[in-house]
């Protein structure tokens, strides 16, 4: 063990915080294990010791315990908005739709006569046209059947046009499926799921009604169109590839294709304005989906439908449906042992259909303009450093990179929330009824959105909502986005030292940057459209980087049989690396013009606590069902791979933790 590693001491207070605060901490290493070997478990592993991922949760680690301190001010938010007597229209809607949820009582008594009017809409079907206007009228108020894809609760309708971002477009994908992904149903790794699965599907149809033999029927009725429909679709992989799921159509095309699938009665039902052209994932998946009207028994596809209505309310509904529910897609699924508290379902479901207007309510009491300025310093100092690696850069030539230095120029960043929050008033909720809640909620906004398409992009929406413990990058925008719920500890921290919060949010920043040039962002322009701007010989040494981090991290396993897909994940493992190097470097500017904070703290220097803190905000614990899971569809690698791959391969690390110089070529992108 190297002196540096003896240095630092379990002291009471390391810091400013203790073990179990959110902020980083040297009280969470293990420094019994050796740094160069395992860093993941060097700078997380007294942590990872003491905590075990809560009964009513499927993982647990920073994100989940920020999240979890979110979710309490949005509960408190929300029980005031309900007390309050006199309310503003924000206050009253949010504090309603809390009500309605929150009231048991009447929901216990009402068991499934809410959901009865959406159900009738999947079983009147006598011929093909129904069933098309049947799946218009149910995509209206936010269940995807057939298309979709989407795994937000809401699916997104309209799109900036990728190859002309300026306009919105109407976006059709590949859908259908209730399980995670289509490998559930074809990879022999699943078959005990889909098994269990099947007899969830049974007992479902059994509580809404129907006897033991036409839920027997309905089941492999469900089970047949939802293998048909896995079978026709595209790998999560393949679905990364933007020219190849971008197939702009005129309408009178698609309708001329697909005979059985009456596309202009769907887009007529669906109020989508007359336009000449929509753009479609996958053509081979609708030609399928129309043969199958064809193929399959009407019957059938309107117990497929029915089902779909089921399982998009059955949450909501009383303890029976609810509990069901819960067991299948929860407990079985994923592993989760508990329900959680019905109030945090509460702060879910309001902050995933309502988002801005409890937004609006949470950066009242927990965001700052002085968080806004701090924040917006780093972020300079880091865009600074990507923008001298662009001009520097070896292997990319003269044109290539001025077209590079010319999309970053107009690279834009939004922290907090938005300028003018979105307009609800047209919603309407009340506290009794909580799946009219839903309905209104959803009906609202997909109808905003279906009713932008061919009008102007509005370069001011946020596709986040303000509490949300996440980031992104635009890439139709040329836009990165921090909303308020991540800018706080462990993440940021104005009380620690800047080589934390560097390692932290300067790390996250430093990501969303990088995705504007990863295999996927690099793809678009400076105006945000999808159009090849590389020169030939810097795409070929593009792809060899990129093929090398397929590579690497395609060949670490999550849990045993179940390895990373590097195509899968490479656009996140590029960032990843890419943000260590350049917030790595950003931090040495930074204490090169302020040589005071160069300095140790807790046994530790700069650089160390860098690093350390990096793998700080991927501490984490998962359920193994989760984590196959997430292998089969998430595009991230595992947290404890995101910890510690992107460390070990900057050209500095064994040095700044007292090894040797490393000789191998370390692996990167950017």
């Amino acid at each position: 063990m190297t002196s540096t590693r003896k240095a630092a001491t379990m002291k009471k207070k390391a810091s400013n915080d203790s073990e179990d605060e959110l902020g980083f901490s040297v009280l969470n290493m293990d420094l019994k294990t050796d740094p160069l070997k395992d860093f993941y478990a060097y700078a997380n592993g007294s942590w990872l010791s003491k905590h075990k991922v809560p009964d009513d949760k499927v993982a647990f680690g920073s994100f989940n315990q920020l999240y979890e301190k979110n979710q309490a001010a949005l509960k408190e938010i929300l029980e005031n908005c309900a007390k309050k007597i006199k309310q503003t229209q924000t206050e009253a809607l949010c504090g309603d739709f809390y009500t309605s949820f929150m009231d048991t009582k009447t929901i216990e008594k009402e068991k499934i006569s809410p959901v009865e009017p959406y159900l009738e809409i999947a079983k009147e079907i006598k011929n093909t046209k129904d069933l098309v206007a049947a799946v218009a009228k149910l995509d209206k108020i936010g269940i995807q059947t057939f298309l979709g894809g989407s795994n937000s609760f809401l699916p997104r309708k309209s799109m900036p046009d990728r190859k002309n971002s300026s306009v919105y477009a109407f976006y059709m994908n590949q859908g259908g499926l209730s399980l995670p992904d289509r490998n559930y149903y074809l990879d022999k790794k699943f078959e005990k799921v889909l098994g269990e699965y099947s007899k969830h599907v049974e007992s479902m149809f059994k509580r809404f009604g129907k006897n033991k033999k036409e839920a027997a029927g309905a089941r492999d009725a469900v089970l047949s169109i939802e293998k048909e429909l896995a079978s026709s679709s595209r790998s999560r992989a393949d679905l990364r590839d933007q020219e190849k799921n971008y197939n702009k159509i005129p309408v009178k095309d698609l309708v001329k294709k697909h005979k059985n699938f009456d596309f202009q009665l769907y887009l007529k039902t669906l109020k989508v304005p007359l336009v000449d052209y929509v753009i479609v994932g996958q053509p081979e998946f609708l030609q399928r989906l129309d043969r199958m009207l064809k193929e399959e028994k009407l019957a059938n596809l309107s117990y497929y439908l029915q089902w779909k209505v089921m399982n998009y309310f059955a949450p909501y509904l009383h303890d029976e449906i609810a509990g069901e529910n819960f067991r299948f897609f929860r407990k079985t699924l994923v592993g989760q042992a508990e329900q959680e508290p019905r109030w945090k379902r509460a702060v879910t479901l309001i902050d995933s259909t309502i988002g801005e207007a409890l937004g609006s309510l949470y950066v009242q009491e927990h965001f700052s303009d002085e968080t806004r300025k701090r924040m917006e310093i780093m972020l300079e100092d880091i865009k600074e450093v990507f923008r001298d690696r662009l001009e520097n850069l070896s292997w990319m030539t003269p044109e290539t990179r001025k077209r590079a230095l010319l999309k970053f120029s107009k690279f834009r960043a939004k922290v907090g929330h938005p300028e003018k929050f979105r307009d609800y008033g047209k919603v309407k909720i009340d506290k009794k009824h909580l799946v009219d809640n839903i309905v209104n909620a959803s009906t609202f906004e997909l109808s905003r959105q279906i009713s932008r398409v061919g009008k102007k992009v509005d370069r001011k929406e946020w596709m986040m909502t303000p509490p949300t413990v996440n980031a992104y990058f635009n890439p139709s925008g040329n836009e990165i986005v921090f909303p308020a719920g991540i800018i706080q500890p462990p993440f940021f921290n104005p009380d620690l030292d800047d080589a934390v919060n560097y390692g932290a949010i300067g790390g996250v920043i430093a990501h969303e940057i990088t995705h504007g040039f990863d295999d996927q962002g690099r793809q678009y322009d400076e105006d945000g459209n999808l159009k090849n701007w590389w020169g030939k010989s810097d795409l070929n040494k593009f792809n060899k980087a990129a093929d090398s981090v397929a590579k690497l991290y395609g060949s670490k396993e999550s849990v045993p049989g179940f390895k990373i897909d590097g195509k899968l994940t490479l656009g996140e493992n590029i960032a990843d690396l890419g943000a260590v190097r350049i917030a790595f470097e950003a931090m040495e500017g930074h204490l090169k013009k302020n040589p005071k904070l160069n300095k140790k703290i807790d046994g530790f220097t700069p650089e160390q606590r860098f690093f350390l803190s990096w793998a700080n905000i991927w501490r984490g614990l998962i359920r193994e069902e989760e984590a196959k899971r997430r292998v089969t569809i998430d595009p991230h690698a595992p947290a404890k791979h995101r910890g510690s791959l992107p460390p070990m391969n900057h050209p500095k690390f064994e040095e700044t933790f007292g090894g040797k110089k490393s000789k191998t070529e370390k692996i990167g992108v950017w």
